[in-house]
């Protein structure tokens, strides 16, 4: 699916003015891609979780999957609006219980992310939902984790797509026909 698709012009321009820019963070060069604005105006912020919740009903989600961290503040409410149970997917160390990993390459290094073992029944459709879609990496981890549990990946859906740092190319051989909504594309 496009992004014109996903998100309507007028609900693109909304929530792209209430994203600041913040030059040089976390580290110089970098341009950080700040959502607290737009977590602020309610307006914005129920247009959000509405659009986010169109989706997981549009894809026949049964579950919604954050990952951490600010995947959980978008997911949990967009969860809550479409009916659905909340999945947080979280980095290794943090769920109590039986946990499932699924490690991932970072620039230097690596890194883990988790899930708990009895988070899906059979047959459940998991809408992974997060604020960015950067490199591709921890959403490909999350695909190939969801899958280890049994359930299917309905779709993905982020806020922002950095278009330039190639994630959705990344990401197209685990989607397979599996849709990745982006409601702005930079």
């Amino acid at each position: 699916m496009t992004t014109t698709e996903a998100a309507s012009a007028e609900l693109r321009d909304l929530l792209l003015s209430r994203i600041r820019d913040v030059q040089d963070y976390p580290k110089p060069g970098v341009v950080f891609k700040d959502i607290t604005p737009l977590l602020a105006d309610p307006v914005a912020f129920n247009a959000l979780v509405d659009a986010l919740a169109g989706l997981c009903r549009r894809h026949a989600a049964t579950k919604v999957v954050g990952l951490e961290a600010r995947g959980f503040i978008l997911a949990a409410p967009a969860a809550a609006r479409a009916h659905l149970g909340f999945v947080p997917v979280r980095k290794a160390g943090k769920l109590p219980g039986e946990t499932l990993g699924q490690s991932y390459d970072l620039e230097y290094g690596t890194a883990e992310i988790e899930l708990h073992t009895d988070a899906f029944a059979p047959g459940d459709r998991v809408m992974v939902i997060d604020d960015v879609l950067a490199t591709g990496g921890t959403a490909e981890a999350s695909l190939e984790l969801i899958r280890r549990t049994g359930a299917t990946v309905a779709g993905v859906a982020v806020l922002l797509e950095l278009g330039f740092l190639g994630g959705r190319g990344r990401l197209a051989p685990v989607l397979g026909a599996t849709p990745l909504d982006a409601l702005i594309a930079v």
